[in-house]
């Protein structure tokens, strides 16, 4: 095949622009729920989306995949009830969260008996911050001193509005805020990992506090857990890419774009290549999302002729990633635990790595039995030989819910995504979704916002992004 199927030439495509036809044909790179938002959005605004992803599936780094045993998420994933505009583009695609999702109250709650906590939100449609404070009264395991260093906690973040002069880690502001070791060790540290996949001791205070603000501090129904039934690529990315089809669009599995190119300010040319494509392609475009990984990115941009681009790619390349492993443990199709989730207290110098359990059975019936156990910034257990983490996990299982039946599982598999996500540290310096070059703009959740890498800073900022280019192409 030749190297390049060019549909006509750069002059032929700078005529189609100046009537609008490529004008309006966007090219999204990067199918994780960055892309897929903004995909979504521009798909409604009238624009010809093409969606491109070099990877065999959508989602990104939460996604499903095919093993040698069964379809699993690469991870095990919450939502919150404040992931606002998450919710709103699955509503959007088709998708109905009520069924897709399990809907839990706020709630930090460890096995019986292994000195943990019980704190659960009452299902009450209480206004903020009651809902907590009613938490806090029923609250089993917590001593008086740790109740009321919560509640000093709520009450002084609240009134300093949730920010911060200057941003500092999260342990230096829960030592601030003078808050006791037990809930530090059984509240505050498992939502830092959970929330910033970060250690508290190098996670961001002000980033934190961003997401308490919205949950704890907002509405109750924004601090509600939600826990996907559905994998993660049927949860948002599939119902994205059929709604973008249903609206004239195009998704392109197995497709990398290779190189970009701005010709006159005015059009993207992207060379493309993949079995999706038949070779290698060049094509062009009236505009462009990058919603690759931050890494990816830079690497898209380095070659672009503008004088930004340096100070651009230093800050895409300056990220540190960090890494979340889930072990998934299969047993007996009727084994199954008392909630369809737990926290577990870690400790790696006793090899106990799980910091939360997942029942998969109590969220899809077809995966009874099945355990999946998180450890959020997991390099130091990542680096274990897969069979030694996995039969760890199993025995910290069977000696915190006292079942012997736990450390025998029939099969497990242990997944790592080691750019889970970057690790969200104070200060770190985060790239505007506009990149200063017209028609270009970053997604993803490395970009700018008060969220740290979830899957809602990704939807949300490839909606912007979406926003700032039809924005941009109106004026």
């Amino acid at each position: 095949m030749a190297d390049q199927q060019i549909a006509g030439t750069a002059a032929d495509k700078r005529g189609q622009a100046d009537s609008g036809v490529v004008a309006r044909s966007i090219a999204v790179i990067g199918a994780g729920w960055a892309g897929c938002a903004a995909a979504v959005e521009l798909a409604r605004a009238g624009y010809k989306v093409t969606l491109l992803e070099a990877a065999r599936a959508l989602g990104g780094r939460a996604r499903r995949i095919e093993t040698d045993r069964k379809q699993l998420d690469n991870g095990q994933h919450i939502l919150l009830g404040a992931y606002s505009e998450t919710l709103r583009l699955m509503q959007l695609t088709g998708i109905d969260h009520k069924q897709a999702v399990l809907k839990l109250p706020l709630q930090m709650r460890y096995p019986p008996d292994t000195g943990g906590m019980d704190f659960v939100a009452p299902s009450l449609p209480l206004p903020a911050p009651l809902h907590v404070a009613a938490a806090l009264l029923r609250a089993k395991g917590l001593q008086r001193e740790d109740k009321l260093s919560l509640a000093r906690f709520s009450t002084t973040a609240r009134w300093m509005g949730w920010q911060l002069n200057t941003d500092c880690s999260v342990s230096e502001l829960l030592e601030r805020f003078d808050q006791t070791p037990r809930l530090i060790q059984l509240m505050w540290r498992p939502l830092c990992l959970a929330a910033l996949n970060t250690p508290p001791e190098r996670a961001s205070a002000q980033i934190f506090l961003n997401v308490l603000r919205d949950s704890l501090g907002a509405r109750r129904s924004a601090s509600d857990m939600l826990l996907p039934r559905a994998d993660l690529s049927a949860l948002f990315p599939e119902a994205a890419a059929r709604y973008v089809e249903a609206h004239g669009g195009t998704t392109r599995c197995g497709a990398k774009v290779q190189a970009l190119r701005s010709i006159e300010g005015r059009l993207w040319q992207l060379d493309i290549s993949g079995a999706a494509v038949g070779g290698t392609w060049s094509t062009y475009f009236g505009g462009v999302v990058l919603a690759t990984g931050a890494a990816q990115a830079a690497a898209l941009l380095h070659d672009l002729p503008d004088a930004d681009t340096a100070n651009l790619c230093h800050q895409l390349t300056a990220f540190t990633p960090e890494a979340i492993t889930t072990v998934y443990l299969q047993y007996d199709a009727g084994t199954r635990l008392d909630l369809p989730f737990y926290a577990l207290q870690d400790d790696a110098y006793s090899h106990q790595y799980g910091q939360f359990v997942f029942d998969r059975g109590q969220l899809d019936a077809a995966q009874a039995g099945l355990l999946a156990v998180v450890i959020s910034a997991s390099g130091p257990a990542a680096a274990q030989p897969q069979e030694l983490l996995a039969e760890a996990v199993a025995v910290q299982l069977a000696v915190v819910f006292q079942r012997p039946e736990l450390g025998r599982p029939e099969w497990f598999k242990v997944i790592t995504e080691k750019r889970a996500t970057y690790a969200s540290t104070p200060g770190l310096s985060r790239p505007d979704n506009a990149t200063g070059m017209p028609g270009l703009f970053l997604a993803g959740d490395y970009t700018a916002g008060d969220y740290p890498a979830t899957l809602e800073m990704a939807v949300r900022s490839g909606a912007n992004a979406a926003r700032l280019l039809t924005g941009s192409a109106a004026q």
